[in-house]
């Protein structure tokens, strides 16, 4: 299975459960995994391997997860899974408004997150999504680019998470309450014009004529469609 293969980043400062996350993992048939115990070693780690996925701890000795998903996010749009003792709503929210796809509470089982894992790996890397092509371009999920007319153009981590969306729900109308709530989290409002910046980028990226979009078109007073020849 190719998700397998995929390099996965493990931070945590207590080797009892890097230990326990690393034999269920292998046992699992996972491969490339990569540990630290700290906020400086995972950073380190990160840009030596380049992982397709992190699971952070929160509390660090010299930092905390969310600081090293903020130095993430500056480079890389991979996914992340937060897993703390810190079981309050509050960094909840924290977690997912960096950017996370999911947070797990201590202490857990560790089936369940095997399963979180490779959901998590299949709807970033699974086969069927690896490659988008549009009208007049291309849309390569895993490395975060479009490819158009030859150029390649890297994805912010907004744009990813829009586009995401949109494929997910493709030749539906996605609300733009949906989109905003889904890439900016509970507390979105005042984004809108945001997200009227992200799409227009985005166009700008993915259309041969951004004025006169094909694939990602405007739904006034509703939301956006993407469009995709099945």
């Amino acid at each position: 299975m190719e998700i397998l293969n995929k390099k996965i980043l493990i931070v945590d400062d207590e080797v009892q459960i890097l230990n326990l996350i690393e034999d269920t993992l292998r046992a699992e048939g996972f491969q490339n995994l990569y540990f630290a115990k700290n906020k400086t070693n995972a950073i380190e780690e990160f840009k030596q391997h380049q992982p397709h996925m992190a699971i952070l701890d929160i509390l660090l000795p010299d930092g905390s997860g969310f600081e090293i998903i903020n130095y993430i996010r500056k480079t890389s749009n991979i996914p992340v899974l937060f897993l703390s003792a810190l079981a309050d709503m509050e960094n909840q929210y924290e977690g997912f408004n960096l950017g996370a796809d999911d947070y797990m509470v201590k202490p857990f089982l560790a089936k369940e997150l095997v399963l979180r894992i490779k959901a998590i790996l299949n709807r970033t890397y699974g086969t069927d999504r690896k490659i988008l092509n549009l009208e007049d371009s291309k849309i390569d999920f895993e490395k975060a680019i479009v490819i158009k007319e030859g150029v390649e153009f890297e994805l912010t981590a907004k744009e990813y998470k829009i586009l995401r969306l949109l494929y997910e729900n493709k030749n539906k109308i996605v609300t733009i309450d949906g989109i905003l709530n889904s890439v900016w989290g509970e507390e979105y409002f005042g984004y809108e014009n945001s997200l009227m910046a992200h799409i227009r980028k985005i166009r700008e990226k993915i259309e041969k004529n951004p004025s006169k979009p094909k694939s990602l078109v405007t739904y006034k007073g509703l939301g956006y469609k993407l469009r995709v020849n099945l």
